[in-house]
């Protein structure tokens, strides 16, 4: 942050990661409620995934979609590895 005085180029700007999270702050107290203990963090873990779906360019519906369906056939914990959005491919 010192370095930022040394150079008159640089701006310090946070609108970018301001907007990033505005969905989440926006979101934060709607989601202080969600029924059971254990939902909020069911709840977290698909706001995860579908955040990450979009940072990709998946489209989140077609990534669950896919990934609900092919989970029944899952034998190992080594084959979600595949299922990950930074892995995933769909299927043909």
């Amino acid at each position: 942050m010192v370095a930022h005085c040394d150079h008159g180029r640089t701006k310090l700007d946070t609108n970018g990661v301001e907007n990033s999270i505005r969905p989440s702050a926006l979101g934060k107290k709607n989601w202080l409620f969600v029924g059971h203990p254990d939902a909020g963090d069911r709840a977290a873990v698909i706001y995860s995934l579908v955040v990450s779906c979009q940072r990709r360019g998946i489209d989140p519906f077609a990534y669950l979609k896919d990934v609900l369906a092919r989970l029944p056939a899952m034998n190992s914990k080594s084959d979600f590895s595949v299922l990950l959005p930074a892995n995933w491919k769909p299927a043909a």
